[in-house]
This record gives C-alpha cells, sequence and structure tokens, in this order.
C-alpha cells in the first residue's frame, strides 16, 4: 500500500546498523490541523540518506508504504519511506 502526507520534519535520528547487513534510520514529521500529530517513519537500507538533505522545521512530503508482520502473537506496523520531497509555498498569482 502507497501513501503519501505532508508535515514539518520534527526530528531526525541518526542511521542505526540493526544487523550486519542492515541499516534502518528514523525521522519524525508533525502534521497540521487543529490535533497535530507526530509521525515517525523509517527508511532502510540505500534510502537512509534521503533524508540528510533536509532540515527540522522544513515542510516535506512523504511517501511511503504500511507494512504490517507479527512476531510471536505481537503485531507490528511500519510506515517505511521511500522518497520525500521538498513543499514549495505556492504563491497566489492574480488572473489579469
Amino acid at each position: 500500500m502507497s501513501f503519501e502526507v505532508e508535515g514539518k520534519l520534527h526530528k531526525k535520528f541518526d542511521t542505526e546498523s540493526k544487523t550486519a547487513s542492515f541499516q534502518a534510520r528514523e525521522f519524525v514529521i508533525e502534521t497540521e490541523g487543529t490535533y497535530p500529530q507526530y509521525v515517525k517513519f523509517q527508511l532502510t537500507q540505500d534510502r537512509c540518506s534521503a533524508i540528510e538533505e533536509y532540515n527540522e522545521g522544513e515542510n516535506i512530503k512523504v511517501h511511503f508504504d504500511l507494512c504490517g508482520r507479527e512476531w510471536n502473537g505481537k503485531y507490528f506496523t511500519n510506515l517505511n519511506a521511500w522518497r520525500i520531497e521538498r513543499v514549495v509555498a505556492q504563491t497566489d498569482v492574480p488572473n489579469d
């Protein structure tokens, strides 16, 4: 399943080596609205550097997959980001 959401980059974490052959990096965005949400995403493997060029406080759009799994009777959900884009503020252009 593929989704996208826009928000302000709230926090980015360092890349962690989970095993000898697997690395992951997490980051959090803050959504807008009456009740803002803090949503944590995960980047894996060669995508870990995708968040590097963005600064905390910057508006971004995250394209991600919703992934779930079961392990020993417990259920886990990950939001796996696969593309990040800078959100440019749109300027109203008057119609002449």
